[in-house]
Formats: C-alpha cells, structure tokens, sequence
C-alpha cells in the first residue's frame, strides 16, 4: 500500500500585533465642566490683574481727579503721591521691620522644618505617625482661635510689642504647612541615594545635609517663598501685638495710615500709592519666582 504524506498546513497567518492601549485614565473633568472651571479660573485672575492696575493707576492721580472719574486714565502722574505715603505714615522703618520679621521668621522656619520634616518623610513609627498627625491638626486650627491666648501668653512672656515675638509667634503658626509640605517632598526622593550612602559609611546627618538637602533645594526654596510671601502680608497678628509706631510693620502701617487719613482730610492718591508700597514688592517676588514656585509644589506631590 503506497505510503500518502500528509498535505503541507498552510503558513500560519501573520499574528496582529496588539496595539497598545492608551491606559491613561481619562479626567473626570474633561468636557464642559473642565471648560467651564478653566475660563472661571482665569476670569477671576484676569479680574485680580485688572484690579492692581487700577490700584496703580488710582495712587498716580490726585483726590478730586479720582473722585470725578474713579475709572479714568492719570491726566498727569503723580509719583509724589508716593513720596507723601512714605513719609506721612514712617514707611520707611515700617518697610526695615516688615524686611527683618519676614526675612528672619521665614529662613528659620524652613530651617526647623526640614530636618523634622526629612525625619517624618524616612522614619516608620508610632511616633512619627503621632507627630504627622498633629502637625495635620495643626494646619487646620485658624488663628482667630488662638489669638487672645496667643496675646495672654506673650504678654506673660513680655513678648508684646516686640519683633523677637512676632518672629517667634509667626515660626510657631507657620511650622505646621511648612513641615507638611516638606515631608511630601522628601518623599519623593528616592531612597536608594540613602542606602548607597549608607554603604560608603556616611552618617545619617552627614547623608541629609549632604545629599538629601541639595536635592531639596526646589521644595526648600518654594517654601521659603511662600512664607515670605504669607508674613510680609500677614496683618492681624502684627496688629494684636504690635503697639509702638517704631515697632509696625507694613499692613499695620498702612492701617494707621488709612485712619490718620481719615482724621486730617483723606489723600486717596496717597492712600493708593501706601497700598502698592505693601503689595507690589510680593507681586514682583511672584512673577521672578512664579515658576520655580509651581515646580516645587509640583515635586513635592510626586509621591
């Protein structure tokens, strides 16, 4: 019986290759509700911008021209309007306090909360749980809270009417936000670094301020800003504890400024232009760091 060979199988047909999927979760606020809250957001920055160049153009002009056209263009500049303020209210020490409490209250807070906040991001415990947990609790107490004990305590310590006070009462309301937004961004350093360190014999203090610090320097630097930012504005605890003239700062400044102005006759110009002394330095401090302050807060959400 002859042998049959069996009919070849046809070649097995190309396999389609899987198209990868786009896995990326779709927001859930894309479409008209995304729309809607971006051109919210950017009408009310476009009305914040609108409203401090009208405060500008308002502290160019004199009383009567303001009164007659409160919406009008400066027919000429007024730039003694600024002079006015500065030498009617005593801006000029007010500007060196405002200058020493935001400068020193700010570069020692994130100096206290980086190394507590470097330990909480790298230690597992009860007790850094506990301690994270309270410094949470303690972004959510106001200061309208604790502000006449605040006030009790400090007179007790004859802390009122002082600048080392107000440096001391604006490190301790500050610790909370600056501890916990610089564990988030210790966290997302990666520990490999630590270990490797760990393996050439370095210390663990040596290895935070030698490696983990210079890499921190964005979220260092954007914390840094924002508290200089928050206590050059910062108004009602300055206003509680602050009593002497020579003692003001900027905010506390222009109050008293805005109510010997209703006293003697209002200057408006001049109130204008105290009012663009004490905010336009930060507005200037926002927009030469704006962006380095975005990547921080960024970097610090990575983990």
């Amino acid at each position: 019986m002859p042998e049959t060979t069996p009919a070849p199988l046809p070649p097995a047909a190309p396999r389609p290759r899987n198209r990868r999927r786009n896995t990326r979760p779709k927001l859930s606020g894309d479409g008209p509700v995304r729309r809607i809250g971006i051109t919210l957001i950017w009408g009310l920055v476009g009305f914040n911008v609108l409203l401090l160049l009208w405060v500008v153009l308002q502290s160019l002009r004199g009383t009567r021209e303001i009164f007659d056209n409160p919406w009008g263009l400066p027919t000429s500049l007024r730039f003694e309007n600024f002079v006015d303020a500065w030498t009617a209210s005593n801006f000029g020490t007010a500007a060196l306090n405002s200058l020493n409490v935001t400068i020193v209250s700010s570069v020692l807070t994130v100096a206290i909360a980086a190394p507590a906040a470097y330990y909480l991001s790298r230690q597992e415990s009860r007790l850094t749980n506990v301690l994270t947990m309270y410094f949470i609790l303690g972004l959510g107490v106001p200061v309208q809270v604790i502000l006449l004990p605040l006030f009790v305590m400090m007179s007790r310590l004859y802390l009122t009417d002082s600048l080392i006070g107000l440096n001391l009462v604006y490190i301790g309301t500050s610790m909370p936000f600056t501890v916990f937004l610089l564990t988030a961004f210790f966290r997302s350093l990666p520990s490999e670094l630590e270990e490797a360190a760990a393996l050439d014999g370095t210390s663990p203090f040596q290895t935070f301020w030698r490696i983990m610090l210079p890499l921190a320097k964005g979220g260092l630097l954007t914390a840094f800003v924002l508290q200089v930012i928050s206590h050059w504005n910062e108004t009602l605890l300055a206003l509680t504890l602050l009593q002497s003239t020579d003692k003001f700062t900027l905010p506390v400044a222009l109050i008293s400024f805005v109510q010997q102005q209703t006293y003697s006759g209002a200057d408006w110009g001049g109130l204008f232009a105290g009012l663009c002394i004490v905010i336009l330095p930060m507005v200037v401090v926002f927009v030469w760091l704006g962006r380095r302050l975005t990547e921080g807060l960024t970097l610090g959400m990575g983990k």
